[in-house]
């Protein structure tokens, strides 16, 4: 009997181990796929963000690493070409050209922003693209460029922001951090069955 409850509680603390460890690496789990610029035909910045992302690809044209700047995720019903949109004007105020911007307004989801992304890329004969997005946001990037991808020459790199708010290893610790990698963990579940 003692040596079964010695069973027991050994395999209760490996699995609490297992299970704290797995919880602890969520972070760097969700994050993983970043990589540092390289040159590319494009710097696609992906919707959803408060500027960081915009900030970030209007750096990276600067600093060189493509002449074209997609920007996806911008609502239809409030667009119009003739007044650029707070994410255009934002990279304008950086120096970058009107005539250097492609603006997608079609793409409500990651998985819509990789397709029509690839639809762009084939049109205007960009054969590759950094993807500019926030750290948290990479596991699922990667998978959903991954399968749009399939099959074609085109290539993508994943680059991230630098968001005061993420550190990999205590993303636990900051709510923002918290709350966008227990979403993106959801959010890889559900593409997992929907999509790949």
């Amino acid at each position: 009997m003692k040596a079964l409850f010695k069973l027991l509680l050994l395999f209760i603390v490996i699995a609490v181990s297992l299970s704290a460890s797995l919880y602890l690496a969520l972070g760097l789990m969700v994050s993983s796929h970043a990589s540092d610029p390289r040159k590319c035909d494009v710097i696609v910045v992906l919707g959803g963000d408060d500027g960081l992302r915009v900030r970030k690809g209007g750096e990276l044209f600067k600093e060189g690493y493509a002449r074209q700047i997609l920007l996806t995720g911008i609502d239809s019903r409030y667009y119009r070409p003739s007044h650029p949109n707070w994410r255009e004007r934002k990279l304008m105020a950086q120096g970058i050209p009107r005539d250097a911007i492609t603006v997608d307004t079609w793409s409500e989801t990651t998985w819509e922003e990789a397709e029509n992304a690839a639809e762009t890329m084939d049109r205007n004969g960009w054969k590759s693209a950094i993807v500019v997005s926030d750290p948290p946001h990479m596991l699922r990037l990667h998978k959903s460029w991954s399968k749009a991808f399939e099959g074609s020459r085109k290539q993508f790199i994943l680059v991230p922001t630098n968001p005061e708010w993420w550190t990999a290893l205590l993303w636990w610790q900051n709510r923002k951090s918290y709350q966008f990698v227990i979403t993106e963990v959801k959010k890889n579940l559900f593409y997992s069955v929907m999509y790949y």
